[in-house]
């Protein structure tokens, strides 16, 4: 959680357009796990043809999250970001009894309504023209995003190394991604390189390979919920290293919906 939680700050700091960030982060995460993958002999060999197209589907959701997110990102702020993503942990309750045939749990509809409100309170006003709540919106697709991408790969991480499975995403993200070089200019990565390889080591190679293994000993749910850790660890980094102090609204709403963490950690553990 602490690797994962890097990409608020990063994804503040590194000025190329989104996509293109998003493009170079594939690439070198994807450079970094084959060396992993060779280095400790982890295979790569897909077992089932009906694999293919869950990890297919799950890369092009990892894609649209991370796109999503660091537009979030820019338009709001690290605090704003990334609690907005983090109601994915509720958002992934609700699903995971639908897409996952678990038993649904009726407190998830009170953790929700502290997440909404939490939501509320982070947005100075609720109007399409302000780039907060812009921010917010894309959190929350990014959020669902990341949520189906998760439970899409549950079953799978049971049969395949976690960074098995995150190469594959990476080369599914390239390829969707690869028109978008056309588009934009991604001349400013050679000012920005060290930041991006962070992004594509600390935070994606290491920290979401780490967090796709987890899947082998924790529920969807719980280790969503655990993973929302998240959004301290990233606002102290803003705070740290652009200086970006939060208000007493995205204190408050972010205590709302980090409250949902120990609630259900605390139900977890009993």
């Amino acid at each position: 959680m602490l690797f994962m939680s890097t990409s608020g700050v990063l994804g503040r700091f590194i000025e190329m357009a989104p996509p293109v960030t998003i493009w170079w982060r594939c690439l070198l995460a994807a450079f970094f796990l084959t060396l992993f993958c060779w280095r400790w002999n982890v295979s790569l060999k897909i077992h089932h043809k009906r694999d293919l197209a869950t990890i297919l589907i799950g890369g092009l959701f990892l894609g649209g999250h991370w796109v999503t997110y660091f537009y979030a990102l820019q338009y709001s702020s690290i605090a704003i970001g990334m609690l907005s993503l983090f109601t994915y942990p509720v958002i992934t309750a609700f699903l995971e009894p639908i897409l996952l045939k678990t038993k649904f749990q009726p407190v998830h509809i009170v953790l929700a309504i502290l997440v909404m409100t939490g939501i509320y309170l982070l947005a100075p006003s609720f109007s399409i023209e302000n780039d907060y709540t812009k921010g917010i919106l894309l959190g929350l697709i990014s959020s669902l995003m990341y949520s189906l991408r998760n439970l899409l790969l549950k079953n799978r991480a049971k049969t395949y190394h976690g960074s098995a499975l995150m190469f594959y995403q990476m080369i599914i993200v390239i390829t969707a991604l690869a028109p978008v070089l056309m588009i934009y200019d991604g001349v400013m990565l050679t000012e920005q390189w060290p930041a991006v390889v962070t992004l594509a080591l600390i935070t994606t190679a290491i920290g979401h390979t780490l967090f796709v293994i987890s899947f082998k000993h924790f529920s969807i749910s719980t280790a969503s919920i655990i993973s929302s850790i998240q959004p301290i660890y990233g606002i102290i980094l803003g705070i740290i290293f652009l200086n970006e102090i939060p208000g007493w609204n995205t204190v408050i709403g972010g205590i709302l919906i980090l409250t949902t963490v120990v609630i259900e950690s605390v139900r977890s553990y009993k």
